[in-house]
């Protein structure tokens, strides 16, 4: 019996060395990761940084050695506000702090001269800088610079005279300053800047459509249900993209050394708008990959083929984009994609398979129009490429990435899928956009 004990506390022990030896690798892992992170978003926000510290030292010495201002404390701080808004909106944010210092200067003024400095009036004026500058249909930068100046004009009154006008001058030539460093002397390639925060997205669409493809080859269920997973990721990539497109646009018109970029940037608006359909379209492609795969269904070579052209056509649209040139090859490789899936779902395919080939074509479809296309033009292209392959069941279809019309699957699943147990007749166009 003792060497029974002594075997269970010594299984038990080895099992704890290991738990702990995988609680400290996983650690390790996650501190790499974390450190990767943060040095990544340092080199992403250097520029940013040197170009607040420039604003500011400018500001400084615009109000010190020009205007004769003594103490300048407020013209740096308010070039530093206008650099650290949001990328694309400093412009506004410039005019937004002005207003928002003479709204609090104001209220401040008439509330020291009512009834004097003390805790009670620092709150009556914070309360009445937030209610004035809403109802006046301010921002948030509105209502934060009324409230902070109000603030200093009440607590700083007793000790300093002719506060008001500094002010004033201090938040319009910080802002000034901030404007100038970011338009005429450290202006941003906004064409990199948006090309860096489409990357991610771009990048993770395009690994998970190629782990799809290789599923779908070696018809592994949990490989194509991990790449649905971190294909999740991408939503907030987009958002990140969404906020770069702002930046570059207010640089590009902003900037006299940066309009020469603002035709490949005005690719990039128009595209982002069918980047985000193709993931949307292609989270539902690899969901019913799964279903597929987890039914058994019939896997035809050219149904992953299909789904490599897809990455092939992303990769090669990210890369085109991002120098400014005509994504040609990247048109070539989604027609590709078009023409294969075709070619599968004439070899026969069951009822999740044939919304994975709709699928193909809608996110080519979607492709096609990143790529600059005109819509009637990209639906004849994909109806075209479809139509050489699948016979008579690929007639034309009213738009591109509807699946084809009058036939079923050559062969239908060999066990209907949990969603639906029985196959139709014509298969399902899938939605242009919901995953």
């Amino acid at each position: 019996m003792r060497s029974v004990r002594d075997f269970t506390a010594l299984r038990r022990r080895d099992l704890d060395r290991r738990r702990i030896a995988e609680t400290l690798e996983g650690a390790r892992k996650r501190s790499r990761a974390t450190l990767r992170d943060r040095w990544h978003a340092v080199r992403f926000n250097l520029v940013l940084a040197l170009q607040a510290a420039i604003a500011a030292s400018l500001a400084w010495v615009a109000s010190h050695e020009l205007l004769g201002n003594p103490e300048p404390v407020f013209a740096p701080i308010s070039a530093i506000g206008t650099l650290a808004s949001s990328v694309g909106q400093r412009l506004r944010r410039t005019v937004e702090l002005i207003i928002g210092v003479a709204v609090g200067i104001g209220l401040g003024d008439a509330l020291v001269v009512a009834g004097g400095s003390g805790p009670w009036q620092l709150g009556v004026i914070v309360f009445l800088s937030i209610v004035v500058t809403i109802f006046l249909g301010g921002g948030p930068a509105v209502v934060t610079q009324a409230a902070a100046t109000a603030v200093l004009i009440v607590a700083l009154a007793p000790q300093m005279t002719n506060l008001e006008s500094p002010r004033v001058i201090d938040a319009l030539i910080g802002g000034l300053a901030g404007l100038v460093v970011i338009t005429l002397l450290l202006p941003l390639n906004p064409l990199r800047v948006v090309d860096r925060a489409a990357r991610p997205a771009l990048g993770r669409l395009a690994e998970e459509l190629s782990e799809t493809g290789k599923a779908l080859r070696d018809r592994d269920a949990s490989r194509a249900q991990a790449a649905l997973d971190r294909l999740n990721v991408v939503e907030r990539h987009l958002e990140g993209l969404e906020e770069a497109l702002e930046g570059g646009r207010e640089t590009a018109n902003l900037s006299p050394a940066r309009w020469h970029r603002r035709g490949a940037l005005a690719q990039y608006v128009e595209s982002a708008r069918y980047i985000n359909h193709a993931v949307h379209n292609s989270g539902t492609l690899i969901r019913r990959a799964v279903t597929a795969l987890e039914d058994d269904e019939p896997i035809p070579e050219t149904m992953p083929t299909a789904v490599d052209f897809l990455a092939e056509s992303v990769r090669l649209l990210r890369k085109d984009l991002g120098v400014g040139v005509a994504p040609e090859a990247a048109r070539e490789q989604a027609l590709q994609a078009v023409s294969e899936a075709g070619r599968a779902y004439a070899d026969g395919v069951g009822f999740s398979g044939s919304v994975v080939i709709a699928q193909v074509r809608t996110t080519g479809s979607d492709l096609l129009r990143a790529t600059g296309i005109e819509r009637t033009e990209a639906n004849r292209l994909v109806r075209k490429a479809v139509g050489s392959h699948a016979g008579p069941a690929a007639a034309p279809a009213a738009d591109a990435g509807a699946p084809p019309p009058t036939a079923a699957p050559r062969h239908p699943p060999a066990a209907g899928p949990k969603d639906a147990p029985a196959a139709p007749t014509n298969p399902p166009a899938a939605g242009p956009t919901n995953p």
